[in-house]
C-alpha cells in the first residue's frame, strides 16, 4: 500500500480525531491539568482505550451488517430509541457550539493585544470562523470535509506536541498520573465533573454514531474489517498522545504555580511570562485548528444522524439543511455577545454527553448480538465481558456527571 492509499484509508480515523480534539477536549484537559497537575491522567488513558473499542465494534457492526447506527436502533430496537439521540445529541452539540466558538473568540482576543493595543474584539473573530465553516458545509461533501480536516488535524497535532516538549512537567509526575486516584480537593467545578468532562468530550456517544456513516462511505466490507480496526487504533492513538500534551502544558506551567484555569483564554495572558510569545502563539494557533476541525462536523452532526435515521445517503446540500446549519451556526455568537463564561459551558456540554453514553453501550450490546444481524460475527463472550464493563463504567460517569453538575448548581 503506497502513502496516498495508507493516508485514504487514515481519512475516517482522522476525521473522528479531529472532531474528538476540538476545545471541549482542550478545556478539559488543560482545566485538569492546571488545578490537578497529572493526577487524571489515567482517565485519558482509559477514555481512549474505551473510545478504540467502541469505534471498532460500531464499525465492524456496519461493516457485517451494511446497517448504520441509528437506522439499526429503528429498525430492531424502537424508533424512539433513534429519536431520542438525535435530541439528545442535538442538545449536547448545540452546547459545544456555543462552547467552542466562545473560547476560539476570546483566545484570538487576548492573542491579538500581543499586536494591537486593544486587541480585536471577540465579536469579528467569531464571525469569520462561523462564516468559513459555513461555507465549507455548504459545499456539502464528506470527502472534503476528511480532507480539510486532515490538514487541520496535522497543524493542531504539531502545535500541542511541540508546547508538549516545552512545558511538560517531570516524567515521573506523568508517570505517577497513570494510577487511578480521585483528588480530594475541591477546585472550581469540583474534580467530578472535570473527569465527567473528560470523558464525554473523548468517549463521545456522537463519534460512535458518526463512525458508521463513515465506515459506508468509505465502502469497506468484510474483507477490510483489518483496516477498519488499524483505522480506529490511529485514531484513538491520536487523541491519547495530544490529550496528554494539552494536560501536561498546563500541569508544567499553571499547576506548580497553584493557578487554576476559569478561562482557557486565560492561559494565552499566563503561559507568555512562562514560555514566551512563542509558545504562546503556538498554543493559540493549535487551539484555533482544535476548534474549527470539531466545529465542522459539529454543525454537520444532525443533518447526518437525520439522513442516519431516515436510511438515505448523507446530502448535506438539503434546503432545509442548510436554513437549519445557518441557525446552529449563530448559536457561536452567545459567548461573544452575551459574554457567557465559555468555559463553564463547555464543561457542562460535555459531562452531559457522559449521560448518553449508557444508552449508546447498551444499544452496541443489543445489536451486536442479534443474530440475524450478525451472523457469525456476533459478539462474542470475551467482547460483551468488555462491553458490559464499559457499560458499568458509563453508568458511573454519568453518576460523577449528575453530582457534579448539581454541586456546581449549588455554586451559582
Amino acid at each position: 500500500m503506497n502513502i496516498g492509499e495508507r493516508l485514504k484509508s487514515l481519512l475516517p480515523g482522522i476525521f473522528l480525531f479531529g472532531y474528538t480534539i476540538g476545545t471541549g477536549s482542550v478545556t478539559a484537559m488543560a482545566k485538569a491539568g492546571a488545578d490537578y497537575g497529572m493526577t487524571l491522567l489515567w482517565t485519558v488513558l482509559l477514555s481512549c482505550i474505551i473510545t478504540f473499542f467502541l469505534i471498532h465494534m460500531y464499525g465492524k457492526f456496519t461493516v457485517v451488517t451494511g446497517e448504520t447506527a441509528l437506522s439499526a436502533f429503528r429498525r430492531y430496537i424502537h424508533p424512539a430509541v433513534g429519536v431520542f439521540f438525535i435530541i439528545a445529541l442535538g442538545v449536547n452539540i448545540s452546547g459545544s457550539i456555543i462552547g467552542v466558538m466562545g473560547i476560539i473568540a476570546d483566545v484570538c482576543y487576548e492573542w491579538s493585544k500581543n499586536y494591537t493595543e486593544q486587541g480585536i474584539a471577540p465579536i469579528y473573530f467569531a464571525g469569520v470562523f462561523i462564516t468559513l465553516v459555513y461555507l465549507l458545509f455548504l459545499d456539502g461533501r464528506t470527502r472534503v470535509f476528511q480532507k480539510v480536516l486532515t490538514l487541520i488535524v496535522a497543524v493542531m497535532a504539531i502545535c500541542f506536541l511541540i508546547n508538549f516538549f516545552v512545558l511538560a512537567p517531570p516524567s515521573v509526575e506523568i508517570a505517577r498520573g497513570l494510577i487511578p486516584a480521585i483528588p480530594s480537593t475541591g477546585h472550581g467545578e469540583g474534580p467530578f465533573l472535570v473527569i465527567a468532562s473528560m470523558v464525554g468530550t473523548t468517549v463521545f456517544s456522537g463519534l460512535f454514531i458518526l463512525r458508521t456513516t463513515l465506515v459506508r462511505e468509505a465502502h469497506w466490507t468484510l474483507k477490510d474489517l483489518k483496516t477498519q480496526r488499524n483505522d480506529a487504533l490511529f485514531s484513538a492513538s491520536l487523541m491519547f498522545v495530544v490529550s496528554v500534551s494539552i494536560m501536561a502544558a498546563a500541569a508544567g506551567t499553571l499547576h506548580v504555580r497553584g493557578i487554576r484555569l476559569e478561562n482557557v483564554s486565560e492561559m494565552i495572558g499566563l503561559l507568555e511570562p512562562l514560555a514566551g510569545l512563542l509558545a504562546v502563539t503556538i498554543f493559540t494557533i493549535g487551539l484555533v485548528a482544535a476548534g474549527v476541525s470539531s466545529q465542522f462536523p459539529n454543525v454537520a452532526l444532525v443533518p447526518w444522524l437525520l439522513d442516519d435515521y431516515n436510511r438515505r445517503a448523507p446530502h448535506m446540500r438539503r434546503f432545509s439543511y442548510r436554513i437549519l446549519v445557518f441557525f446552529l451556526s449563530l448559536l457561536g455568537l452567545i459567548v461573544p455577545v452575551f459574554h457567557a463564561r465559555p468555559v463553564a459551558v463547555m464543561i457542562a456540554s460535555q459531562a452531559f454527553g457522559a449521560l448518553i453514553l449508557p444508552v449508546t453501550v447498551a444499544c452496541l450490546i443489543f445489536i451486536g448480538n442479534k443474530k440475524s444481524l450478525m451472523g457469525e460475527y456476533s459478539f462474542s463472550g470475551l467482547t460483551n465481558l468488555f462491553l458490559s464493563l464499559i457499560l458499568l463504567f458509563a453508568l458511573a460517569m454519568s453518576y460523577m456527571g449528575i453530582t457534579g453538575l448539581l454541586s456546581t448548581l449549588r455554586m451559582l
